[in-house]
């Protein structure tokens, strides 16, 4: 069982693991992270030489190459961890988390590599998924979100098993205004991505994946929410296919959904997704005024 430090004052300052599909792919879901973290108090660093955690090759039987990315990891978060700068490592994923948290040790088991073991193994104390950072490390349980409709949750698998995370993002969803929450059938049943598994695979990934949309289409929920962008990919491709309604969104922005006095005025437009990827508002404070709001903005 992984070992959480249990922090005497909540942390002040975090440091953004951001994962490779957030980064390259959705960037609206770390922006969203951030937001929330900074919003409960929390000051977020981004590590700039950060790269992938190493799990499709850790998956693929790729055992040098995983053990390269997570030496590479420890190196660049190591020393933020250990100079005080940041306090935790907060990641948007489950799946990545997991992967660190549970997984580097198994790379570095070789005697050869006690010295690495044993950094995983202290980084692994700090490193947390997000919903778990914001409700048993800053004891949050309310984000000030909104949504006018109904929405369920899928619990991705590694999030679930590995990181035992569950009661977190459902204490945030119940909280969300306006929201009625519906129970997924099958909920803790995995979506069929699985990473390489959905293109070694392909049928048996697209079978789970179908039987997860035919259980959401019972819901007649408006979105599904989750802690992996890696689910909401596949999920989201499989419903668009299906002529559904429904869409998968990522727990970030639900939560960090909020419209501003003039927005609540007005009727929501029918792409939901878009109202939640809104931006709380138009006019950036004062002290955001010359601020990057994306990493890859900072020079």
């Amino acid at each position: 069982m992984r070992k959480r430090k249990q922090f005497e004052t909540p942390p002040k300052r975090v440091a953004l693991f951001v994962t490779c599909m957030v980064d390259m792919l959705y960037p609206n879901v770390g922006m969203a992270a951030v937001e929330l973290l900074e919003r409960a108090g929390v000051e977020v660093v981004f590590p700039y030489e950060q790269t992938c955690c190493g799990q499709p090759a850790f998956n693929a039987g790729y055992r040098d190459e995983a053990r390269s990315l997570a030496e590479r990891y420890l190196n660049v978060f190591e020393p933020f961890i250990k100079q005080g700068v940041v306090d935790a490592i907060v990641c948007p994923s489950g799946s990545c988390a997991g992967m660190v948290t549970h997984f580097y040790s198994v790379l570095f088991e070789d005697p050869r590599m006690e010295a690495n073991r044993l950094r995983a193994m202290a980084l692994a104390e700090v490193t947390f998924e997000l919903t778990e950072f914001l409700v048993d490390v800053l004891g949050v349980t309310d984000t000030g979100s909104e949504f006018e409709g109904r929405l369920t949750y899928h619990a991705s698998c590694h999030n679930l098993r590995e990181m035992e995370v569950d009661r977190q993002p459902r204490t945030l969803l119940s909280s969300v205004e306006g929201a009625e929450f519906v129970e997924l059938n099958g909920h803790d049943e995995c979506c069929g991505f699985g990473g390489l598994f959905a293109i070694k695979n392909a049928e048996i990934s697209t079978a789970m994946g179908q039987r997860k949309c035919a259980n959401l289409a019972q819901t007649d929920a408006d979105i599904v929410t989750l802690c992996d962008v890696s689910c909401m990919t596949h999920i989201n491709g499989l419903l668009e296919r299906q002529g559904q309604h429904i869409r998968a969104v990522h727990i970030a922005e639900v939560l960090n959904f909020r419209r501003t006095p003039d927005e609540r005025l007005q009727a929501p437009p029918p792409d939901l997704p878009q109202t939640l990827t809104r931006p709380i508002s138009n006019e950036p404070k004062d002290d955001e005024q010359n601020r990057p709001r994306r990493w890859q903005d900072i020079r």
